[in-house]
C-alpha cells in the first residue's frame, strides 16, 4: 500500500536540510595569543596524558549559554534574544589565570583554564542570557565557572593543576558570538552565526 500523501510529506519536508535542528551555543571568544599561551603552558601535561582529547587552542572559548538542538524555526528568536542582553551588557576586561579540573583533580573528566571574574561580569552574562533564553532553553542548573576546556579524559584520571601556571596578559571582552556546531572528527567546526557587540 502506499503512504498517504500527508506521510510522504512529512517525510519530504524532514529530509529537507533546513528543517534540521541545528547545535548552537553562545560564547565569548579569547585573543589567539592567550589561547597559544596557554597551549605552552599545558605542554607538559599533554605528553603524560597522549590519549585524552586535547581541544584544538582555535576551538577554545568560553561557553556563556549551550542551546544544543535547535529547530531553525527559533533561530531568528534566538538571534534576536541574544541581541537583547549584548545591548544591555558593557564591554570588560578579564584574563586568564590558573587551571582547575571538572569534577575535582582526584577524578578528572576536564581539564579547564579559569578565566578572572572578580566583576562578576561573565557570570551576569551568563545569567542574563540564561533569563532571556528561558522560554525555550532549559536553564543551567550547575553554578557557572567561566573557563576554557582544555583537555577531556575518559576514564577520568589524577591531575594536579597547580603545575600548571598560566596567567595571561589581560584582554578586552567586547562581544559574544552565536555558534554553529559542526560535529566532525577528530574535532568539531565551530561557525560563527552572529556577533553581537556589548554596548551596556
Amino acid at each position: 500500500a502506499r503512504p498517504p500523501v500527508s506521510g510522504l510529506m512529512a517525510r519530504d519536508r524532514a529530509s529537507r536540510p533546513e528543517a534540521k535542528p541545528l547545535r548552537l551555543f553562545v560564547a565569548v571568544e579569547v585573543p589567539e595569543d592567550v589561547r597559544a599561551g596557554l597551549a605552552e603552558a599545558v605542554a607538559r601535561v599533554r605528553e603524560r596524558f597522549p590519549k585524552a582529547r586535547w581541544v584544538p587552542p582555535r576551538n577554545q572559548h568560553v561557553t556563556l549559554k549551550f542551546l544544543g538542538s535547535t529547530y531553525p524555526r527559533l533561530v531568528e528568536w534566538v538571534t534576536e534574544t541574544v541581541a537583547d542582553v549584548a545591548l544591555d551588557k558593557p564591554s570588560f576586561v578579564t584574563r586568564v589565570e590558573g587551571l582547575g579540573a571538572f569534577p575535582n583533580a582526584r577524578r578528572a573528566r576536564v581539564l579547564w583554564a579559569g578565566l578572572d571574574d572578580a566583576g562578576r561580569r561573565l557570570a551576569r552574562l551568563a545569567a542574563g542570557l540564561d533569563e532571556a533564553l528561558a522560554r525555550e532553553f532549559a536553564p543551567e542548573k550547575r553554578g557557572f565557572t567561566p573557563h576554557l576546556t582544555v583537555a577531556r579524559f575518559d576514564p577520568p584520571v589524577v591531575v594536579d593543576p597547580l603545575e600548571v601556571r598560566y596567567e595571561s596578559e589581560p584582554f578586552e571582552i567586547d562581544r559574544i558570538v552565536l555558534f554553529r556546531s559542526h560535529l566532525r572528527r577528530p574535532a568539531p567546526i565551530y561557525e560563527p552565526l552572529a556577533i553581537y557587540p556589548l554596548h551596556g
